[in-house]
């Protein structure tokens, strides 16, 4: 009579541990970015910044989906007093990459909010800090686009297209 709960109770720990085990596997397959000199909701330094040497931060991104054709990196700053500024635009970055170095990162330049095809740092106006959303995406396709594109064309071309995405939060007040 022992025998048939053991049994049960060996083969409950088997299919917890399968369960365990798939969802460490799908974690590590999930897309992250991160950043050396910027973490989750902390300050961005002020070398990265308007005042400082405006200067891209070194990002880092893993999990890139299997099916991944393309990535986009898109910097806005939700809180500007006349709407969302965008900051950067990157498309068409090759899935194989493991992120970018500080000042450059590879794929197509997209147009930031003052028109030019750069990066450009935060820079907000004297008063409360902004939140500046370094936002990844994986694509199935290469978006191709006549370069260079402001942002709106960039997320038209991406519907229906994003496998994956994930966002850094960086803040930064002056």
């Amino acid at each position: 009579m022992l025998i048939r709960p053991i049994a049960g109770s060996v083969l409950m720990m088997l299919l917890l541990g399968l369960i365990l085990c798939k969802t460490v596997l799908a974690d590590a397959s999930k897309l992250q970015i991160s950043s050396p000199a910027i973490s989750q909701g902390a300050t961005i330094p002020i070398q990265f910044t308007c005042s400082g040497e405006d200067q891209s931060p070194p990002l880092n991104w893993t999990g890139i989906p299997s099916n991944a054709k393309s990535l986009v990196l898109i910097v806005e700053d939700p809180d500007a007093p006349s709407g969302t500024f965008v900051h950067w635009v990157v498309y068409d970055i090759p899935p194989t990459s493991s992120g970018s170095a500080s000042g450059a990162v590879a794929g197509q330049p997209g147009l930031n909010s003052t028109g030019k095809a750069a990066y450009m740092g935060p820079c907000p106006p004297p008063g409360n800090p902004h939140h500046y959303h370094f936002e990844l995406f994986s694509l199935d396709m290469m978006l191709n686009l006549n370069a260079p594109p402001r942002v709106q064309t960039v997320r038209a071309a991406m519907q229906g297209h994003i496998i994956q995405s994930v966002e850094l939060v960086g803040i930064f007040g002056r």
